[in-house]
């Protein structure tokens, strides 16, 4: 008995053989490589975006680190012993100024490679002067003590000739000084590359007579600065 049984479970019939699963993988493609130009864009596109994101992130922590603070001008005195227009548009001058450069930064110092100080009258120049250059440290203050002084012959319109009559009669007047500038900073041994920043500084200066003070009246003045 146990033998035909056995018999029929040799000779039983389970159904027709289960055929491997086939790939259907098209050739010419790959899953695991991409060397299209999109690929190469897309791997260029990262690379650039990371390198930004390391420039962002330094220059950040720089920026914490040295915290760095704009130069601070300020005209302290003026003094104005002549300022004489003639009828043919010539100007006679004698103007002595007090300037005050600080450098407020602790672990910057800047190299002034050029200076030069400019005077404008009515949007006219009528005179300049070369300053001397120097090296300023940190938390460092330095004074340049500029002196405009001669004879200009000045294109000036009858504008501005009334502006003149007036503010002689005041006894102030409204000029301007720029100083041009060439600058370097200097973080610990390494310099950068060299800047031209103005400093342009409005004056309302007093018309110093025999017998008065040029103290008299002259407000300290803030100069701005531009980069």
């Amino acid at each position: 008995m146990a033998d035909s049984k056995q018999a029929n479970l040799n000779g039983a019939y389970y159904g027709p053989p289960i055929p491997p699963k086939r790939d259907y993988h098209r050739p010419g493609r790959s899953s695991g490589c991409c060397c299209g130009p999109c690929c190469i864009l897309s791997a260029l596109f990262k690379l650039i975006f990371t390198i930004l994101v390391v420039l962002g992130i330094a220059a950040l922590v720089i920026w914490l680190v040295l915290r760095p603070s704009k130069v601070k001008v300020h005209v302290e005195s003026a003094t104005l012993t002549q300022f004489n227009l003639t009828n043919s548009n010539n100007l006679y001058y004698n103007l002595s100024l007090d300037i005050e450069i600080r450098n407020p930064n602790k672990r910057i110092g800047i190299y002034y490679d050029k200076l030069e100080a400019n005077a404008y009258y009515e949007g006219q120049r009528f005179d300049y002067v070369p300053l001397p250059t120097f090296y300023q440290g940190h938390k460092n203050t330095t004074n340049l003590y500029p002196v405009f002084t001669g004879q200009a012959a000045i294109p000036f319109q009858s504008s501005d000739v009334e502006v003149f009559n007036r503010e002689n009669g005041d006894g102030f007047f409204s000029i301007k000084v720029k100083i041009y500038a060439r600058i370097r900073f200097k973080i610990g041994s390494i310099k950068t590359n060299r800047y031209k920043p103005d400093f342009e500084c409005e004056l309302r200066v007093p018309l110093t007579t025999s017998g008065s003070s040029s103290a008299v009246g002259f407000t300290r003045t803030k100069c701005d600065i531009d980069f």
